[in-house]
């Protein structure tokens, strides 16, 4: 691939002639236009990026310079969403490609690193719960669980309801008598030498006490996968075989224990309707759109039955049309495949959706390639597949009315917070971006500091960042304040010079910071500047950040402070402080934004608080080192939990044997436990 970099010029967009002009009708100049004939008229993925450097759109072509020009014509032809972008870009990039296969693929990998607003992004309309199999165990478990995969494990559904998967896992142990217990239930019973409940009931074959060993345990895991992956009635037929011979050679007892085998599966097999009769793997997607969102609903059909159903919603943030939404839905949802690891599971032989993509050809030699034969997409014209098109469909129109109805008191109170910010503050716009900073101490030792990020009035928890104060000595938390305030805004002007200074492609040329660092090729952390910087505290620590802002230059970053005791609101040079009244939005974002402060350096506190107590503790156990220190740490997971530890399950840890376990427990019985209180939560620690 070639990377081009930003060729500017100064092309304004052209007037409209014969009409009197009025403010709206004025064309806007767009000075990062490139010069014509710089753009190649090659396939390529360009990206748009504002005055702080943030990339804001990332787009594919086919031409380049087609493309691209289409973005600098009359501003009136544009969509209004399409023309909002252009007029907040500050330059434009691209990177040229040698097939549109790979325009497809580098376009979604910038989506996923860059995360553009401006780009449609589909959210999960809810948490959907999958069936997951750890195959990378020794002894793999089934279990029901949400949120992203895991490689190594193996998963079907998604489900609808986390109750009928278990009712139907329930079943198939009957079956299948495979593990299900967690890894600390499991432990347990092997050391105790007892099978649990279902050990005794038969629906698990107990490998915690050795009843089967390893292969035989994989085996019934991999019956189990092969039913679940199937539409199950070979197997049911393999059973029903079974049966008859042992009816025919008089073993009625072992008939009998297949004919309820068979009722089980039969049984967990009608929750999942039947749908395709000539036992079809595709899945089904049908959408729902109006002018600012959008809802996509799946149907995950295998073996001509339903197995699972998925729902997504996202704001249309472009004119972009029914196929591109396709296009770009698909690319997202067979992102987590492994093109190098193809799985014919999880990407099906045939993909039904309401329109064909903009790029069929190359999207469907993408999705072959995953799956590792070939895919078919298509649009259903008749019959079955047609009539379930339909439904699903249906079942998007619902999701969109169910998620702009839940979410319209959302939207709205979030911008009525944040124009009251606005107004409260005297600031010129919304804070879109806003920064909170917190301080945790013990007595004045292992001080850190968070910092967390709000967008929109909504945590972006990618953002978050901890800091640890090696230069503050006792309990001085503001000037810990001063510290942290000072060592982000550094690195943000360290950012901004090194950009200025930059000779290669990737550099903005000073409008901006350097968003990847061109040693690592890694986002840089602090690369974006925040509109407003909340501290948690009052007149002191507001005081102390903007010494640190005046002392680095820094008079464009508004600033303020929440003080905890009547949730005042405190301003730089200010000796009265800002009340908000208790019913005010503005307020209650204020107050999200110090306590997730306030949980985050708790949190960071307690890690390495936990760590730093079991090492000081430890250092005079004779044969303990660091790597064994981290090892108990991290096996019992705090220094309470070792002192309740047993000599014997200290010396089960793997690397410990009975000597070391009697001299840890020996210094833990001379070291009794102490209280202490945690300055910054009031609460009693016992260590």
């Amino acid at each position: 691939m070639l990377t081009t970099p930003r060729l500017s010029g100064l092309a304004p967009w052209p007037r409209l002639s014969g009409l009197a002009p009025r403010l709206d009708d004025v064309p806007v100049r767009v000075p990062y236009r490139p010069a014509p004939g710089s753009i190649p008229d090659q396939p390529g993925v360009y990206r748009f990026s504002n005055a702080e450097g943030r990339v804001i759109y990332v787009g594919k072509a086919i031409s380049l310079r087609s493309r691209l020009n289409s973005y600098f014509a009359d501003p009136h032809t544009l969509h209004h969403r399409t023309r909002t972008m252009v007029q907040s870009a500050a330059k434009v990039d691209w990177t040229v490609v040698q097939t549109e296969v790979e325009a497809l693929q580098l376009e979604y990998s910038w989506i996923k690193e860059f995360d553009p607003r401006f780009n449609v992004k589909y959210r999960d309309d809810k948490s959907y719960p999958w069936l997951c199999v750890t195959l990378a165990e020794e002894y793999p478990r089934v279990m029901v669980g949400r949120g992203a995969k895991r490689k190594g494990n193996r998963y079907f559904g998604p489900y609808s309801h986390a109750w009928a998967i278990r009712e139907t896992v329930d079943l198939l142990l009957r079956v299948f008598p495979m593990r299900s217990c967690r890894p600390g239930v499991f432990k347990n019973h092997r050391q105790i030498g007892r099978p649990c409940l279902l050990g005794y009931i038969g629906k698990c074959s107990a490998p915690c006490v050795g009843r089967v060993d390893a292969e035989e345990h994989r085996e019934i895991v991999d019956e189990f996968c092969q039913f679940m992956a199937s539409d199950g009635t070979a197997y049911v037929r393999g059973l029903e075989a079974e049966m008859r011979r042992a009816s025919d050679n008089l073993e009625f007892e072992k008939a009998a224990r297949i004919r309820d085998d068979v009722g089980a599966l039969r049984k967990a097999m009608a929750k999942n309707a039947v749908v395709f009769a000539d036992g079809t793997d595709a899945d089904v997607i049908a959408l729902a759109e109006d002018p600012l969102e959008v809802a996509m609903q799946i149907f995950h059909v295998r073996g001509g039955r339903i197995r699972g159903e998925r729902g997504w919603v996202a704001d249309r943030m472009d004119d972009g049309s029914t196929d591109a939404l396709v296009e770009s839905f698909l690319v997202q949802l067979y992102d987590e495949v492994d093109p190098a690891d193809p799985d014919p599971v999880a990407v099906p032989r045939e993909i039904l959706v309401p329109v064909l993509p903009t790029s069929l050809e190359s999207l469907t030699e993408m999705l072959s390639q995953r799956r590792g034969s070939t895919v078919r997409i298509r649009v259903p014209q008749r019959g079955d597949k047609r009539i379930l098109m339909e439904t699903v469909g249906r079942n998007a129109s619902e999701a969109l009315v169910r998620h702009k109805t839940s979410r319209a008191g959302d939207l709205s109170t979030r911008n009525r917070a944040l124009e009251e910010i606005q107004g409260v503050l005297e600031l010129p716009s919304a804070p879109l971006r806003i920064e909170c900073y917190d301080i945790s101490n013990l007595q004045g030792t292992e001080v850190v500091a968070s910092m967390v990020v709000f967008e929109d009035g909504l945590p972006r928890k990618s953002e978050y960042r901890r800091f640890i104060i090696r230069s503050v000595e006792g309990q001085n938390d503001v000037a810990a304040m001063h510290e942290v305030i000072t060592r982000r805004f550094r690195r943000l002007l360290d950012d901004q010079r090194a950009t200025q200074t930059a000779t290669d492609g990737s550099a903005t040329d000073g409008e901006g910071p350097l968003l990847i660092d061109p040693t690592t090729g890694a986002p840089r952390r602090f690369a974006y500047a925040p509109s407003l910087v909340v501290v948690d505290g009052g007149q002191p620590q507001v005081a102390a950040a903007a010494a640190a802002l005046h002392e680095l230059g820094v008079h464009d970053v508004a600033l303020c402070g929440l003080a905890k005791r009547l949730e005042e609101v405190w301003l730089p040079d200010s000796d009265v402080p800002v009340i908000l009244p208790r019913t005010s939005e503005g307020l209650y974002l204020l107050q999200r934004l110090r306590d997730e402060a306030h949980r985050f350096a708790i949190a960071h506190h307690r890690s390495r608080r936990s760590k730093s107590m079991v090492e000081s503790l430890l250092d005079e156990v004779p044969g303990l080192g660091e790597v064994r220190r981290k090892t108990l740490l991290a096996h019992f997971g705090s220094l309470k939990k070792l002192r309740a530890a047993t000599q014997e399950e200290i010396a089960a840890v793997p690397g410990f044997g009975p000597v070391l376990a009697s001299a840890i427990t020996e210094q833990l019985d001379k070291t009794p436990a102490r209280e202490s209180v945690n300055t910054a939560t009031g609460e009693v620690l016992t260590t």
